[in-house]
């Protein structure tokens, strides 16, 4: 293999490159916010990376993370952005509020576009039906094949109050 890119005959199976791509665009923006001096951004991808290489390390041995892997790492950031933003509202904090809005925007950047309220309504009623769930006991069994769906692309708490609801 020469030092250059990896061709599509030598190097990493194309969905290691894929998951090269997102950690790589990170990696850029971070050099583009110190060029430009935008602390926010900065700050934000600076967590990203911190949040992804703990979850590299983490476990019995080193590995380099998928896409999606990554995609799960900056979605739990973003997650934590908006409960620190609504707990500094609650406390009447709103500067530190409209800071933690600030870094949810740059996170929400790198992540795939949500699902409409509509869309993740008509997914789960699809699931349900091809999977036959109907009863509560099968709560669990139905959670899992709408989230492999949804894919992280809604509310956790809305996929499960709508599977809850549909469920008799």
């Amino acid at each position: 293999m020469s030092g250059g890119k990896p061709n599509h005959t030598d190097g990493p199976p194309p969905s290691d490159i894929m998951a090269a791509m997102l950690i790589d665009t990170v990696r850029a923006d971070m050099k583009e916010a110190m060029k430009a001096r935008e602390a926010v951004r900065l700050r934000t991808v600076r967590s990203i990376l911190s949040a992804v290489k703990e979850a590299e390390v983490a476990g019995k041995e080193a590995r380099t993370l998928s896409d999606a892997e990554v995609e799960k790492v900056i979605a739990a950031q973003a997650k934590r952005r908006v409960e620190a933003a609504e707990a500094f509202d609650e406390a009447g904090r709103t500067e530190q509020a409209e800071a933690e809005r600030a870094e949810l925007a740059v996170l929400e950047s790198y992540l795939p576009e949500g699902l409409t309220d509509h869309e993740v309504v008509a997914l789960v009623e699809s699931e349900l039906a091809a999977g036959g769930f109907t009863e509560k006991a099968q709560m669990g069994q139905a959670m899992k094949a709408v989230n492999a769906r949804i894919a992280g692309r809604a509310d956790g708490r809305m996929v499960a109050d709508l599977v809850k609801d549909r469920l008799s």
